[in-house]
């Protein structure tokens, strides 16, 4: 009887949780709280200073709320032109430092894989240049251009990159501070992916290199290219030290300039320009991930020779 009892009273073995999953439970549940934890922390850390700027632009005492920080900013001289001019250098970078990074990265992991590490640190050394020395370095070479080539065909082409209206100098040193970046991202999904089997493939079936590049390779790193153009254009938009010495006035250095007599305006510009950041990161975000998939290489790479069968 008693051995009935015991029996009727004891849970089936087979509901009974087992301790090592009860304790693989517990500890998967721990996480979370720390996750939660780790992201409230994150998010206050980077929306607090933006609504106490939000709050500074539209709130003065005694005077109570007021919007006339942000309507005020297209009518403000300089805003439309500077930021046309900070968008117009961010695109140019961006072209320029992709079409320099992509070829040459491309054409190591093909041909000379030894050269990588040269080539990393050859695209790391701006990270250990301070941007001081930087354009201290382009300040010299171009007071020393007019002295020099005055009288050579390259005077104008001199004077042509220092154009106030669109300094092309300011492309080039915005080219080699995003190098490093870019080199990261593209190496990063140029690991992702067997470059070599691909190019043979495509090449076996009879697709030129430019093919190759355009609608084998690329379509394979277009989420590391938009990573690329992604950082460059933060990049761009936000530089200040170099512009500024150099006596041109993109969208950072105006925000600067008209901080000093229309601070609630400066503060709302800086936050409409976050705004625009942000939206401008997730349209270059969609165009790399919201894509139709790319081919493979087999498919992509039989497109030209069944045109040439034809």
């Amino acid at each position: 009887m008693a051995a009935l009892t015991t029996t009727a009273q004891a849970p089936p073995a087979e509901t009974r949780p087992a301790p090592e999953k009860a304790g693989v439970r517990r500890r998967r549940r721990r996480p979370r709280v720390w996750r939660g934890l780790v992201l409230g922390l994150a998010g206050l850390y980077f929306l607090v200073p933006l609504l106490a700027s939000v709050v500074f632009t539209v709130h003065t005492p005694g005077r109570g709320v007021s919007f006339e920080a942000y309507t005020g900013i297209l009518g403000a001289e300089g805003f439309t032109d500077s930021l046309l001019l900070s968008l117009g250098l961010a695109a140019a970078t961006i072209a320029l430092v992709l079409l320099l990074a992509v070829p040459a990265l491309v054409a190591v992991r093909l041909g000379a894989p030894r050269l990588r590490p040269v080539v990393e640190v050859v695209c790391m050394l701006p990270l250990v240049v301070p941007p001081i020395a930087l354009v201290t370095g382009i300040t010299t070479v171009l007071r020393w251009g007019p002295e020099h080539l005055s009288r050579t065909p390259l005077y104008r082409t001199f004077m042509a990159v220092q154009d106030e209206n669109f300094p092309l100098v300011l492309v080039l040193a915005y080219t080699v501070l995003a190098l490093p970046f870019v080199y990261r991202s593209l190496d990063a999904g140029l690991r992702a992916i067997d470059v070599p089997t691909l190019v043979e493939a495509a090449r076996n079936c009879g697709a030129s290199w430019a093919y190759v590049i355009l609608r084998v390779i690329l379509p394979n790193l277009r989420t590391a290219l938009a990573g690329a153009a992604f950082l460059t254009l933060a990049l761009v938009l936000g530089e200040f030290t170099i512009a500024a010495l150099l006596g041109y006035q993109p969208f950072a250095v105006w925000i600067v300039t008209v901080s000093g007599a229309q601070a609630r305006m400066s503060v709302a510009v800086s936050v409409l320009s976050l705004l625009i950041t942000w939206a401008l990161l997730l349209l270059l975000s969609r165009a790399g991930n919201g894509t139709r998939p790319a081919k493979s290489a087999a498919t992509l790479a039989a497109a030209p020779s069944s045109n040439k069968d034809q």
